[in-house]
């Protein structure tokens, strides 16, 4: 049997330690990261709330790597 295809990649909600040490990774302003609704589904499961940094982990025949969105009122 198949492994179920993954339509939706996890989903993060990182702490302020964790925001802290992207952004020094990262050395950019969180505003300068790509957006995330708060009502968008994934953000809703998780409990962002605007001004949070989500952690997208994605996985492709290169290789897994992860992907940041900057959660935003809407």
């Amino acid at each position: 049997m198949a492994a179920p295809l993954e339509l939706v990649p996890k989903h993060e909600l990182l702490s302020d330690s964790e925001t802290k040490k992207v952004l020094k990774e990262y050395g950019i302003a969180i505003d300068r990261f790509p957006k995330i609704l708060e009502k968008d589904p994934q953000a809703v499961k998780l409990g962002a709330k605007a001004g949070q940094l989500i952690a997208i982990q994605r996985e492709d025949r290169t290789g897994k790597y992860k992907a940041y969105r900057y959660v935003v009122r809407g």
